[in-house]
């Protein structure tokens, strides 16, 4: 009688000790995580709203920018353009610095939730592990033992009700343990997550630092040629009047192939503008800031740069459809921030340009996996397949070649496609702004300021290429 009152009195300890301890984690949980969550959301809505006075910011100095671009040239109205651009370079930068400051306090709050699943992954193995040694022990006396124990039937009933009892308590514990651990994976996977989006902006903070002081510079220069004076700034326009040889045969550098003539590529540009409605000068300025971003990058190796899972088998698969040595072709290196492999001067990633070349998952029949019927990397990893049915570009270029993204004209037009389907077909500032913000960023990111400067280099190489091809029909008239 006193050893089964016993074996009641551990089991019911056993079941208030798991209440007990977990009941003080979760106590513990709520009222650290309501602290934390007050401070952090009181600090993320201080955040933002900077974020949204950076912003107004922001598009001040833009439709300034759009309405001193529809002026006639001067040295006031260049200064002007200068400034806007400057103020907007700092702003961007301010942007970031905001947009860094939330992700620190976001990603305090994850570490502080994994700390405490950790904890309690530890008790909850404790615990468990005394179970275990409980059952063993329980498990040890036979039946037989049991019954000629010289105990009641009343008393071996109990016997049996408290093995029941720490069995069931035991897969209890297990499930609740196998939870946490699933539940501290995620945990984990979203503050991996937050650290690369802030090393990203981190990054992206030297480019626009870097930018910023390129733009002070040219303004030092056109300042200290003028003297501020507006006739010496028109000698100066005058006398940097092109050809329009000497326009066609200006250089346009590509990244991940050889510069070729303005002509050419502006030629390229209205191919792809016809085909999807993209202005060419846009489409020019897009492929230079890639270039000039892929120049930051620096160049990699496919084996060393590329997703593992994600980019590296399809791109065994494209290379091989080419005819070419996966090893000799150049892309981008992977910054610190996540993964490179970019390809050509669309600087296409192998998981992007399957939809845009024709290559086709042979599991599911696609090239996104749209229906979701795989995961992530059982998807990637295909097979995969060339079809030239599905090659896009390949139509609507009429050629009897699979689409290469090294080739010039294919990336154009890639390039083109994916800017018409982020919008900027529809035409004017805003839209094609946007469009490449959604390119470099994607759609949730695009209209965030701290990722700002990418959109804004596009354009002042826009504006740049419209004048060189607004002279080149001038002078064809």
């Amino acid at each position: 009688m006193q050893h089964s009152l016993h074996r009641r009195i551990l089991v019911s300890t056993l079941f208030l000790f798991l209440t007990v301890i977990g009941g003080i984690a979760y106590v513990s949980q709520v009222s650290f995580a309501e602290t934390s969550e007050e401070t952090i959301t009181r600090r993320r809505a201080e955040l933002q709203q900077q974020l949204t006075t950076l912003e107004n910011l922001l598009d001040a100095q833009q439709k300034l920018l759009n309405g001193k671009q529809d002026e006639s040239a001067s040295l006031q109205r260049d200064l002007k353009i200068m400034d806007a651009n400057i103020e907007k370079a700092r702003i961007g930068i301010r942007a970031q610095e905001v947009a860094i400051a939330g992700l620190e306090n976001s990603i305090f709050l994850k570490q502080a939730s994994i700390l405490e699943l950790t904890e309690k992954i530890d008790t909850q193995r404790e615990s468990l592990a005394g179970l275990i040694q409980r059952t063993a022990e329980i498990d040890q006396q036979s039946l037989v033992e049991m019954i000629f124990s010289g105990k009641t039937i009343s008393e071996f009933f109990v016997e049996v009700d408290d093995v029941e009892a720490v069995k069931q308590a035991l897969q209890v514990s297990a499930q609740e343990l196998e939870g946490l651990r699933l539940k501290s994976k995620v945990e984990k996977g979203l503050l991996d997550e937050q650290h690369v989006s802030q090393q990203e902006l981190r990054e992206l903070q030297l480019m626009q630092r870097d930018r910023l002081k390129s733009q002070e510079a040219e303004k030092a220069r056109l300042l200290n040629a003028t003297k501020g004076d507006e006739k010496k700034y028109q000698s100066m326009i005058n006398k940097t009047q092109q050809t329009a040889a000497q326009i066609r045969s200006e250089l346009f550098e590509l990244r991940g192939t050889a510069a070729i003539n303005l002509g050419d590529a502006i030629e390229f540009a209205n191919f792809a503008s016809l085909k999807t409605g993209v202005r060419p000068a846009f489409l020019l300025g897009v492929l230079k800031q890639e270039t000039r971003l892929g120049e930051f990058l620096g160049d990699g190796n496919w084996n060393a740069d590329m997703h593992p899972t994600r980019d590296r088998p399809l791109f065994k698969v494209i290379t091989s459809t080419l005819g070419l040595d996966p090893s000799s072709m150049p892309v981008s290196a992977a910054p610190s921030y996540g993964y490179g492999g970019a390809m050509g001067p669309a600087q296409f990633i192998p998981s992007t340009w399957a939809c845009y070349g024709g290559y086709i998952n042979g599991n599911t029949g696609d090239c996104n996996n749209a229906a979701r019927s795989f995961e992530w990397d059982a998807f990637w990893a295909g097979p995969w397949t060339y079809n030239a049915n599905a090659d896009n570009l390949r139509t609507l270029r009429g050629k009897q070649s699979p689409s290469n993204p090294w080739d010039n004209q294919d990336a154009f037009l890639a390039a083109a496609v994916l800017m018409r389907d982020n919008g900027a077909d529809a035409g004017g500032p805003e839209a094609e702004r946007m469009a490449a913000l959604r390119y470099f960023a994607g759609w949730g990111n695009a209209s965030n300021p701290a990722y700002a400067f990418y959109g804004d280099g596009v354009m002042e190489h826009a504006a740049y290429f419209q004048q060189q091809i607004n002279a080149l029909k001038q002078m064809n008239q």
